[in-house]
């Protein structure tokens, strides 16, 4: 008895199959984006959320009128510290013009966020939200993940992680939506 192998498409250095967990998890996203379940898109009103930072108290609808730039983070995400700084320069390059970068722990610990922000200063509002519902409100996959709502309070664009590369694009939607 003879076996055959198939070689169709399959390329040199490229596994034949996808690893289990990443066909699992694209099925998964597959399953979501399909049914529209739990996702915010481009143009929906942003959810509105209230929470505690050093200065107070930080609510979207406070920051009508501006373009925000929301940021989900945590204290072990590691392109949260590279993002910080960006940000920062972000915030003051544009704040007279109706900028707000807003960003929101999710560390159930606050001593852990508290030694993150002691390495990776934040010029702008740090808001906390240990519980998780704000998170959850936004369909955060990733850490970080970030939002643009324009002056409407409408979500313009949704980021998940960090990449250098994305700064450029990020930057300019930003400048658009200050005009």
């Amino acid at each position: 008895m003879t076996t055959r192998h198939s070689n169709i498409g399959v390329q040199t250095g490229m596994p034949r199959k996808l690893p289990r967990l990443n066909m699992l998890f694209w099925r998964v996203i597959a399953v979501l984006f399909l049914s529209g379940a739990g996702f915010v898109f481009a143009d929906e009103t942003a959810p509105e959320f209230s929470l505690p930072t050093e200065q107070g108290e930080v609510s979207l609808s406070d920051l009508q009128g501006q373009v925000v730039y929301l940021d989900f983070w945590a204290s072990w995400c590691g392109p949260c510290r590279k993002s910080f700084p960006w940000m920062n320069e972000l915030f003051s390059r544009y704040k007279d013009l109706g900028f707000r970068v807003v960003a929101i722990n999710l560390d159930a610990d606050r001593e852990l966020s508290d030694k993150f922000l002691g390495k990776h200063p934040a010029n702008f509002t740090i808001a906390y939200n240990p519980q998780g519902d704000v998170a959850e409100a936004y369909s955060v996959m990733g850490m970080p993940s970030s939002y643009l709502i324009d002056r409407q309070g409408r979500i313009h664009s949704a980021h998940v992680g960090f990449r250098e590369s994305e700064k450029g694009k990020i930057e300019a939607e930003i400048r658009v939506l200050l005009k």
